[in-house]
């Protein structure tokens, strides 16, 4: 575990930080917060991705590409975030809504 994560550093700017009326319907359905997702986001814990994608995150993150999260939050809901290249924005939607 990187020190960030243990320490809850934020890695990157968020910018404007905007959800989808489905992706927030979706994580109140399920009791979430929206804002436990976005900690996890910005602290580098990037959900359901594999290794390559999560390495792909941390040149990202150094480089000032766009970071990519997805996480599973039951059986039929996954929830996607992604800052934005320029770190204008975060936006929280379901994958459909790409």
């Amino acid at each position: 575990m990187s020190d960030n994560l243990e320490k809850g550093t934020p890695l990157f700017a968020l910018g404007q930080v905007v959800a989808t009326p489905a992706a927030l319907n979706a994580i109140a359905e399920l009791g979430l917060s929206p804002l436990a997702l976005i900690h996890r986001h910005v602290t580098g814990d990037w959900g359901d991705l594999g290794a390559d994608d999560q390495h792909q995150n941390h040149i990202a993150v150094r480089s000032g590409l766009r970071v990519f999260s997805s996480y599973k939050l039951s059986a039929a809901t996954k929830i996607w975030i992604i800052t934005e290249a320029d770190r204008s924005s975060t936006t929280l939607l379901l994958p459909n809504e790409y």
